[in-house]
């Protein structure tokens, strides 16, 4: 085998990895919000007084085994973690949201021309839970073997130690706007997942929604744990359940949203 022919299965290896790595955080992710729901309504006595014995058990056991494996990786990845980069200025923070905004102008600018309206089929899917107008004005991408373009700024936040930034290249899309980018092919949970960003976007305003972004980002040091993040995978695990819930996107946000529930100060 030639050395560039190993460059690229291990490439292929790589990107395989990240995307079956990026499916198992989705389901825990959804796991997660089913876990909490399940706190926010019932006590523990409740859970263990009528909560099916085998099942409670079952879940316990998947938790525990899950944990030992993540938290081995997590003690790995710590004995190598560069050191926890200082709190930015208030310039700094001005600037990181700055960049955020542009960056999602010009990628919504760059890929207008080749996306298209999203398909009557899946139009009519998402109509319990999107307005028409909305569903009518966003179009989508999908790169088929390409990938999004990780932002220039990322090299300027990882230089201030910021490293652990969202892999925008190993997403399944990517919102800019009323534009998704799907960096392999359409996937409904991923679609589902992008426009309710768009509808955060549209509900709060581009500056607004970059500036809690990077507010969130800056406090947790995650990606995922950024509301704006919490509240499209909530959703999105809401849309996938078995029995479908029906609810309204915008009604959702506009609640967060008056509820201050986006807004952290970092």
């Amino acid at each position: 085998m030639s050395h560039s022919q190993q460059k690229m299965d291990e490439r292929s290896t790589i990107l395989q990895l990240n995307s079956q790595l990026r499916h198992a955080q989705l389901e825990l992710l959804s796991a997660h919000c089913a876990t909490h729901q399940l706190r926010l309504h019932y006590s523990t006595e409740q859970m263990i007084q009528f909560g099916r014995r085998d099942i409670l058990r079952k879940s316990a056991a998947a938790a525990s085994a899950i944990n030992e494996f993540y938290s081995a990786l997590e003690k790995r990845i710590s004995e190598t973690a560069p050191a926890v980069p200082t709190d930015p200025s208030l310039e700094q923070v001005a600037q990181a949201v700055g960049w955020l905004a542009d960056y999602l102008r010009q990628q919504r600018a760059q890929y207008f021309p080749a996306a298209s309206t999203i398909s009557s089929n899946l139009k009519s899917f998402l109509a319990p839970y999107f307005n028409e107008d909305l569903l009518e004005r966003v179009r989508v991408l999908e790169l088929k073997g390409a990938r999004v373009t990780p932002p220039d700024f990322y090299n300027q936040a990882r230089a201030l130690g910021y490293d652990n930034l969202p892999e925008i290249s190993h997403m399944d899309s990517v919102t800019f706007q009323d534009v998704v980018v799907f960096n392999e092919q359409l996937e409904v949970r991923a679609l589902f997942h992008a426009l309710v960003h768009t509808v955060q976007i549209e509900m709060l305003g581009l500056e607004k929604y970059a500036e809690s972004w990077i507010a969130a980002f800056l406090k947790t040091r995650a990606h995922f744990t950024v509301p704006l993040e919490v509240h499209a995978f909530s959703l999105a695990s809401r849309f996938l359940r078995p029995k479908p819930e029906r609810f309204s996107v915008e009604e959702q946000v506009a609640l967060w949203i008056a509820e201050g529930r986006y807004r952290i100060t970092p």
